[in-house]
């Protein structure tokens, strides 16, 4: 957050929370501008700028100025699920993430949250919830949508999955490239072709992906990513 944020009473008398610069990473266009409409309309915002991947995202957050707070999407061209939102929030450097989707189970909610998104927004939630979610993200709280059950803590599911996506979120961009392509299948060369890097830089890189996992294998890797659902937690979800 900058220091350029501001609040004001709303049209129904309570406070918005205004952010001068607002960062949408959806490939909708026609979302986007409902959403942008959205914010500038009830948020206040000065200006939405969009990307339509992650990795235009990841470029615009290397640019001046700096977005205030970022809106994501969690399947895009390029990214699916939690591997989008831990990438993102490693390159936002403290910049508040908010998912936006359609995916509102129990399930991803949680999971997104553990990743370190400040909230999550329902696509398509009334105006008003855009309101109440900015108000609770900028007085420090995490912001979840009506009827969200957070999970059990004693379930040991839930337990493991929190432990692997804290560690999953040490790893690098490339790292999480490189973990994703071996969850593929794919061999060390397949890896550097696909990268356009050295096949010892892959092998240097595995060894840092395992030290980071507290594993000693690549299949042991591979079920700690499966265990977050680290690039296919929403594979056995259907869009709404």
């Amino acid at each position: 957050m900058t220091e350029t944020t501001s609040s004001s009473t709303g049209p129904a008398g309570g406070i918005v929370t205004q952010v001068p610069l607002a960062l949408v990473v959806d490939d909708h266009p026609l979302f986007c501008e409902a959403l942008s409409m959205t914010l500038k309309s009830a948020l206040g915002v000065n200006e939405v700028v969009t990307a339509p991947s992650l990795a235009k995202g990841i470029e615009r957050l290397g640019q001046k100025p700096a977005p205030d707070v970022v809106l994501l999407d969690l399947k895009l061209p390029d990214v699916d699920g939690l591997d989008g939102v831990i990438r993102l929030k490693k390159a936002a450097q403290g910049i508040p993430v908010i998912v936006v989707s359609s995916l509102a189970e129990n399930r991803v909610i949680a999971s997104v949250l553990e990743a370190g998104a400040s909230g999550f927004i329902p696509k398509h939630s009334q105006r008003d919830v855009f309101v109440t979610a900015f108000d609770r993200i900028w007085a420090g709280d995490v912001f979840t949508p009506e009827g969200y059950v957070p999970p059990n803590p004693e379930e040991a599911g839930v337990i493991d999955e929190r432990g692997a996506i804290e560690r999953l979120s040490t790893l690098t961009e490339q790292q999480a490239r490189i973990l994703g392509l071996v969850c593929e299948g794919k061999l060390n060369k397949q890896i550097a072709y696909d990268l356009d890097i050295a096949e010892t830089t892959v092998k240097a890189h595995l060894t840092a992906i395992l030290r980071k996992l507290n594993v000693h294998s690549r299949t042991q890797a591979v079920l700690i990513a499966q265990n977050a659902r680290f690039a296919s937690i929403l594979h056995d979800t259907s869009e709404i």
